[in-house]
């Protein structure tokens, strides 16, 4: 389920949802879901929700009070004596890059920083494109949360020990780069913690937050929340646990909650009608309590304008801001300029586009030459090296967050801002799509731009650039 490229077109890290389930899934697509047969999404409308509770095996996430919708495990034939408003949950698995590069050990040659003291700025060519140290000369994001929906992320045995059990993996203390707030961290598909059970939680934080010991974050300052929806390992989760997880993000008043993961294609019909309603649900409480949520556009290559009867979700839900991947083609951080060939705007090779599917683009690397893993984003890395804990990757799932990042800085300086204003003043201050390569269909309104984005939420102009 999370969107994410190991570095070219045929290594992507993407979930989608199964042709057996929904039907109509073209030649090609990656099949990957499953319905579950004893695990269903109730509409609990009219439903006494003790009798149900009693005839169920468990009633995996109440969500009866907020959402109107409660996810249960057991029989159909259960489920169906007390009402007929229910589909089966969907199962994901996680669909893993075949590799992902390494960062070369710092430690062998003379790094000499730019505009900030993170020992790798000079290889993060994504906050470079941003100017994210500028930004941070008016705010860090103090003062905000972000929930990352994701595989968790990862901490670190307190005695630094190289010998980590990645599938149980102890909680400890947090990544050296990262504020974590293990207290509210979670699990909701399990009863373990909200540790990483894999890499891509944590890189995704990585991206929103490092707060500058290694790699600089776009809003290091703001507090992380780990909501870990995928199993230990890099098992699957459901459709119905990442709702949970936005419930639970609404409830521990995250400012943004962050979704690299996604499912597609969807059919608008049927099926798809049921869970739009559910998603549809989740992401009004959200935006209605204070919770941009931001999710991964996917990295299938696909036009979601003119892709028929199908959707994207969660990204092409309301209240949700859906993030295009960008990256330049030949970037040099030891001499620190971009190549003759592509800027940092420059759509990537697999970003899925589409002129009302995509709000705005973002950095989210590439590799369009094996002989240079530098057009990757460099981000944390679970506890695989604790010397050095940070890896090159690339995906949509890496342009979320740098919006995430972004919508954190603008709530820091504006903290009464509803999530449509963040949204607003992301959108309508980002870099026109016509001054960057591609077009409106890549990049929506335009490419991220995090330092009009605050200088306009702190009543300092930024403002409408045309886009």
């Amino acid at each position: 389920m999370p969107d994410d490229s190991g570095g070219s077109v045929n290594r992507r890290e993407f979930l989608t949802i199964g042709g057996a389930v929904l039907g109509g899934i073209a030649a090609g697509t990656t099949v990957t879901a499953a319905e579950s047969t004893e695990q269903f999404i109730v509409k609990t409308g009219g439903v006494d929700m003790a009798d149900l509770r009693a005839s169920v095996d468990e009633v995996v996430h109440d969500m009866d009070d907020t959402l109107g919708y409660a996810v249960v495990r057991g029989a159909e034939s259960d489920v169906e004596t007390h009402t007929s408003s229910f589909e089966p949950d969907i199962e994901y698995e996680l669909d893993l890059p075949s590799t992902r590069a390494d960062v070369p050990d710092a430690r062998d040659e003379d790094v000499e920083t730019l505009d900030t003291d993170a020992l790798l700025y000079d290889a993060q060519w994504d906050k470079q494109a941003q100017d994210i140290p500028a930004v941070h000369d008016t705010t860090t994001g103090e003062g905000t949360r972000v929930s990352i929906v994701d595989t968790g992320i990862g901490t670190f045995p307190e005695d630094q020990s190289f010998l980590v059990d990645l599938i149980t993996p102890d909680d400890d203390v947090p990544h050296p780069d990262l504020n974590v707030n293990l207290d509210l961290s979670t699990s909701v598909v399990d009863d373990g913690t909200g540790s990483d059970t894999g890499f891509h939680g944590t890189a995704v934080a990585g991206v929103v937050a490092a707060q500058g010991e290694g790699i600089l974050g776009t809003a290091p300052d703001t507090e992380l929340v780990s909501v870990r929806v995928f199993e230990g390992g890099f098992g699957g989760t459901t459709f119905g646990t990442v709702i949970a997880a936005i419930d639970y993000s609404v409830d521990i008043d995250s400012d943004v909650a962050n979704l690299s993961l996604g499912a597609y294609p969807v059919p608008r019909q049927g099926i798809g009608e049921f869970y739009g309603g559910v998603l549809n649900k989740a992401t009004a409480r959200a935006n209605s309590n204070g919770t941009l949520l931001v999710a991964s556009a996917g990295n299938d290559g696909a036009d979601l304008q003119d892709d028929g009867g199908v959707i994207s979700l969660p990204n092409e839900a309301a209240n949700t801001m859906s993030i295009s991947a960008t990256a330049p083609d030949g970037f040099d951080p030891i001499f620190g300029f971009f190549g003759p060939d592509e800027p940092p705007e420059t759509p990537t090779t697999y970003t899925n586009y589409g002129t009302n599917a995509v709000d705005v683009s973002a950095p989210g690397g590439d590799l369009r030459s094996l002989s240079n893993p530098y057009d990757l984003v460099l981000t944390t890395s679970p506890p695989l090296n604790v010397l050095l804990p940070y890896i090159y990757i690339s995906g949509t799932s890496f342009s979320a967050p740098q919006v995430a990042g972004a919508a954190a800085l603008v709530r820091s300086v504006d903290p009464g801002a509803p999530p449509s204003e963040v949204q607003s003043v992301l959108g309508r201050t980002a870099v026109d799509p016509k001054d960057v390569p591609g077009d409106k269909a890549f990049h929506g309104r335009g490419f991220l731009d995090p330092g009009d984005a605050v200088e306009a939420a702190s009543g300092g102009g930024g403002g409408e650039k045309g886009n």
